[in-house]
């Protein structure tokens, strides 16, 4: 692979908190942040638990900087999440940016690229009802030529700038001043991985030295968990139920995912502008493969063959062999379907091999973050490598692969090494 790409910043942020110790820590305990929703009533809803980031370890304002604060009224809950995880990846690569640190800029800003996935952001319920209730004929009916004409205008003028699924990046770059190439993909769970492979592509060509990259999603509001929720890829619950025990990646029993919120924005770099500024390296991305499955629905179910296909093509970059890999952090979304695709895609690469790979399992921790998920598996292999643990075991580590198998059928298969420093 021309021109080496780096993992030297990760910003997850799930339900478990911000930045990779919260999370990491979970993970080594064994605890969930599957929860009750508390954003809006579930309690009759098929699932009423969720992955919610607690309301009060949260506050944008307190995140962004000072000058940038009057921004926060047109941001979204993605974006707000997005920015956050941004600058935890910014902190933990040890950079200075125009939002993050004192002193001189690390990476002059033409030079750093930013590629963000994001996933179809519904509007607030509460605001665009406010503005509905205004066009109501003389029966009390939602009368749609009223809205179209008049009613309409009662949204603020800014409203639309608020759900642009680019505003992620838009604003992620703003605040960081990252004037590099920039773009966002939106392509279900594999979003941030096909960002990651987006930035290493601009930096290979030499177009920057470093990017912000990744992805993250919050489908925890009424019109996007009904929609989930009805397309039947949510666990069915109960108020009885424990939370922490209804995600059951590639069980017998397994019945489906839960919806999180948040995920990983990393700090991607050249290996040698990382090397020239005393940057530690947590990862090496070694090899990264897409593929698309093409089943009769792609949102319960993925093809063996395609995932399979994958990871042979990211072996094949990698110049490595199904027996040089360590671990592997799979989607294990719970989804009957989607995880038997993964297992099968495995078995179909690596052979044996794959039926004693260890494992490491994020949704039961923290829901499904869609278009994020992608992010938060690539942080945790990335804090895998630099640490030489598994969550809760030390161990020796050298490859380690990540896949996902996404509900809209695009599979990546991404091959993290061992840094020189770990």
């Amino acid at each position: 692979m021309s021109r080496p790409v780096a993992i030297t910043g990760i910003g997850p942020v799930t339900a478990l908190g911000i930045g990779i110790d919260p999370l990491w820590d979970a993970l080594k305990d064994g605890r969930s942040g599957i929860r009750r929703l508390e954003s809006f009533d579930g309690s009759n809803w098929g699932c009423p638990f969720a992955g919610e980031l607690p309301a009060d370890e949260f506050s944008i304002r307190k995140i962004v900087p000072k000058h940038y604060r009057k921004a926060t009224k047109v941001m979204c809950r993605d974006v707000e999440l997005a920015v956050a995880a941004a600058l935890a990846a910014t902190v933990d690569a040890g950079l200075v940016t125009a939002g993050c640190g004192e002193g001189d800029i690390t990476i002059p800003p033409p030079r750093m690229g930013c590629h963000i996935g994001a996933g179809l952001i519904a509007a607030d319920v509460n605001e665009l009802g406010a503005a509905l209730v205004t066009s109501r004929d003389d029966n009390g009916d939602f009368d749609l030529h009223h809205w179209g004409r008049e009613g309409i205008e009662n949204l603020t003028p800014l409203w639309l700038l608020k759900y642009l699924p680019n505003m992620l990046a838009c604003h992620v770059t703003i605040v960081h001043d990252c004037q590099g190439p920039s773009n966002t993909i939106t392509c279900w769970e594999s979003s941030a991985t096909l960002s990651l492979a987006e930035s290493m592509r601009v930096i290979q060509r030499g177009a920057a030295d470093a990017c912000l990259t990744g992805g993250v999603e919050s489908r925890l509001n009424v019109l996007a968990t009904w929609r989930q929720q009805c397309a039947g890829r949510v666990v069915a619950a109960t108020s009885d139920d424990d939370p922490a025990n209804l995600v059951r990646p590639f069980a017998d029993d397994a019945a489906g995912t839960v919806l999180g919120e948040g995920g990983g924005i990393l700090v991607l770099e050249s290996v040698e502008h990382a090397a020239a500024r005393g940057a530690t390296i947590k990862a090496i991305v070694s090899g990264l493969a897409c593929t698309q499955s093409i089943e009769d629905n792609v949102l319960t179910a993925a093809s063996a063959e395609a995932i399979g296909d994958a990871i042979s093509l990211a072996l094949a970059q990698a110049n490595l062999n199904a027996s040089d890999i360590d671990a592997v952090v799979p989607m294990g979304l719970g989804i009957v379907g989607i995880d038997a695709g993964e297992s099968g895609g495995l078995r179909a690469a690596l052979g044996a091999h794959a039926d004693t790979l260890p494992r490491i399992l994020i949704t039961p921790a923290t829901g499904n973050c869609c278009a994020g998920h992608g992010g938060v598996q690539l942080a945790v292999a990335a804090q895998c490598l630099a640490t030489q643990r598994l969550p809760g075991t030390p161990t020796s580590l050298s490859h380690v692969l990540v896949i996902t198998a996404s509900q809209g059928g695009q599979n990546t298969a991404t091959i993290l090494s061992k840094g020189p420093s770990s």
